[in-house]
């Protein structure tokens, strides 16, 4: 997966600067809601003295929690939102490698889930399609140093890239898709890390 943390490591990168300006923006927009506020207060200015003290002090606190809980959140949804971006980013690359990159990324999977067992392995219809001259004898030779064996089932499965496994009717689902989401809160955290530490 050496190859899937490198595109990440490069994902990350190129989202950290996006990152820089959607928290410059949320700053903004906080800064813009105590501003506002501080026009607020300056309009109840023209009231008694006694009354304006009290509900000044009373508006700068609500104002402030409020302008400091919608930053908060402001922030928090451009995090989250950077963080999304960023592993669809990653799908995204990992969908568009060229056909090289692509089914050695693919052997690199096969090595790590491949199991000690009789299975058959599927791929999509368009990965059939550009599937290497003799990567089918690649697929069963990976599978043999894990003491297992695999059949390619020449008929595609409804998946965007990677593949399936199957080993006594039960699936294991290794599509990009799948390991992504797998692990997404792991991903997630690395970017977290990463970008707002």
């Amino acid at each position: 997966m050496a190859g899937l943390d490198k595109m990440i490591s490069q994902i990350l990168e190129d989202a950290s600067r996006e990152a820089s300006v959607i928290t410059k923006k949320a700053q903004e927009e906080a800064d813009a809601i105590l501003a506002k506020a501080e026009e607020e207060i300056k309009k109840m200015e023209s009231d008694s003295k006694e009354k304006q003290m009290a509900m000044k002090k009373s508006q700068e606190e609500r104002t402030l929690s409020s302008s400091q809980l919608k930053k908060r959140q402001t922030i928090l949804l451009a995090k989250q939102q950077i963080i999304s971006d960023m592993i669809g980013s990653a799908y995204e690359e990992l969908l568009s490698l060229n056909d090289d990159a692509y089914f050695v990324m693919i052997e690199k999977m096969l090595h790590k889930f491949a199991l000690a067992k009789a299975g058959q392995i599927y791929f999509s219809e368009k990965d059939l399609k550009r599937m290497p001259s003799g990567f089918e004898a690649k697929i069963e030779e990976i599978a043999s140093k894990n003491s297992g064996s695999l059949t390619l089932v020449k008929e595609g499965k409804d998946v965007d890239g990677g593949f399936i496994l199957v080993y006594g009717g039960v699936e294991e689902n290794c599509t990009f898709k799948a390991l992504l989401n797998a692990k997404r809160d792991e991903l997630a955290d690395k970017v977290q890390r990463l970008l707002f530490s």
